[in-house]
């Protein structure tokens, strides 16, 4: 079973998401909290975990290891439901796997984030245990906007963590509702998805004459507002 994640930050949206059964846990990141207007980083976290106790990835912001532990040590204390959510590089390319290997030794749920490839996910199963909660979240949907078919770096990512019962493979940068059965097929653990899609992957159990009939009522009703004639 994929579960599905809401990756938001706006908190009124994340109180209204929090009550849908179909939305197991939530994903964030420093983009998506400047997007919500955060100022006061972690006042605004602390916010959001008091709407939600469902898992929640907090990211760090810190671009070198010394940083990033220090920040995923705070974090983790903020909720028993928060995922501290680290890059798998900083912005030098450098990797991040001492903040992981510490991190995970210290039994702190983590999420590893912007993985793009198999390589990627191997030098995390090198680095963690075999007990603590580790999540490796590989962005499908910016692999597919350069032209790479991101199903191959899936199924190689599954199967090197199949001897890992604490790892989840997370399916990231959803595009599109369909990207869910895509997920589904695969047997991804999770996929996040914006809330816009989320909508979308409700509406699945529609047949096709009910869209036929959705679609042509909304170019109609456009046009009747904009008073269009011929």
């Amino acid at each position: 079973m994929t579960k599905i994640f809401c990756d938001i930050a706006d908190k009124k949206i994340i109180k209204k998401f929090n009550k849908k059964k179909i939305v197991k846990g939530f994903t964030t990141n420093p983009s998506l909290m400047r997007k919500a207007g955060a100022k006061d980083y972690k006042l605004y976290c602390k916010q959001i975990l008091k709407i939600t106790k469902k898992p929640i990835s907090i990211e760090v912001f810190s671009d070198n290891n010394e940083g990033m532990i220090l920040q995923g040590e705070q974090i983790s204390k903020w909720g028993k439901n928060v995922y501290v959510k680290i890059p798998i590089c900083n912005s030098k390319g450098d990797y991040m796997l001492r903040t992981i290997r510490y991190l995970n030794s210290k039994n702190i749920k983590i999420n590893i984030t912007a993985v793009y490839n198999s390589s990627q996910t191997k030098k995390i199963l090198k680095v963690i245990n075999k007990k603590t909660k580790v999540i490796i979240s590989i962005f499908a949907g910016r692999m597919a906007d350069i032209g790479k078919d991101p199903i191959p770096e899936f199924n190689k990512s599954l199967k090197l963590s199949k001897k890992f019962k604490n790892v989840e493979i997370l399916w990231a940068s959803t595009r599109e509702a369909y990207n869910y059965l895509q997920a589904k097929d695969l047997k991804c653990h999770i996929i996040t998805a914006p809330p816009s899609i989320i909508e979308k992957i409700e509406k699945f159990k529609k047949k096709y004459n009910d869209l036929t009939l959705l679609t042509v009522k909304g170019f109609l009703e456009d046009a009747r507002k904009s008073k269009f004639s011929i």
